[in-house]
């Protein structure tokens, strides 16, 4: 499905320049969600909340959300998410190390129990049990895991809506993916050549 065009579309030009400010690009998935505004508006403030509210550390939601799409298999969503994790403080080397965050000394032992715990409910079937809230409460509060929880169920509509969609991934996120996660990842669908071009609605 091609996306809309950004300049045949004013009504939307605020809430694309946000994006502007906060990752430099609007992500190619709005350009195609655009089709329906209510949808576009009512996720823009679904995302807004689940990211900027709380108590969760910062750096560590995006870093939920690369490893909630390296479960479901969502390379757009793992470029998008790395770089997100850059602009949150994330040490480059931290970021590439997310693939081996069980056995990577520079991930602690709270994040590890974030991690597990939303790798695992990504899976189909879901693979939480009780031992993760047990290992999770060792570190984080019920508030904080209802956050883990909000970011995880973000990306599972994400997820699906970019690997569905096949979105183009735009190269500032493709670049950085591709340098940080090396060996482990490549755009895949993501890399269609005409997903930004968009048509003339």
């Amino acid at each position: 499905m091609q996306p809309l065009r950004r300049e045949n579309h004013p009504e939307f030009e605020e809430l694309f320049r946000h994006y502007d400010r906060t990752l430099s690009f609007v992500p190619n998935s709005l350009f195609t969600m655009a089709r329906r505004p209510e949808i576009l508006r009512a996720f823009s403030e679904l995302i807004t909340q689940i990211w900027n509210t709380g108590t969760l550390p910062q750096p560590l939601k995006p870093l939920i959300g690369i490893i909630s799409s390296i479960a479901s298999g969502c390379r757009y969503c793992q470029a998008h998410e790395a770089i997100d994790a850059r602009e949150r403080g994330v040490a480059d080397e931290k970021i590439a190390e997310i693939w081996n965050f069980e056995g990577s000394d520079l991930y602690d032992e709270a994040e590890r129990a974030a991690l597990r715990f939303a790798r695992d409910a990504s899976l189909l079937p879901n693979e939480v049990t009780p031992h993760h809230f047990r290992d999770l409460r060792e570190h984080w509060d019920d508030g904080q895991i209802v956050e883990m929880l909000a970011v995880v169920g973000l990306f599972g509509f994400l997820n699906r809506w970019n690997d569905t969609m096949a979105t183009q991934l735009e190269d500032q996120p493709g670049a950085f993916a591709h340098d940080r996660f090396g060996e482990h990842w490549q755009p895949g669908k993501h890399a269609g050549d005409d997903g930004g071009s968009g048509e003339q609605g």
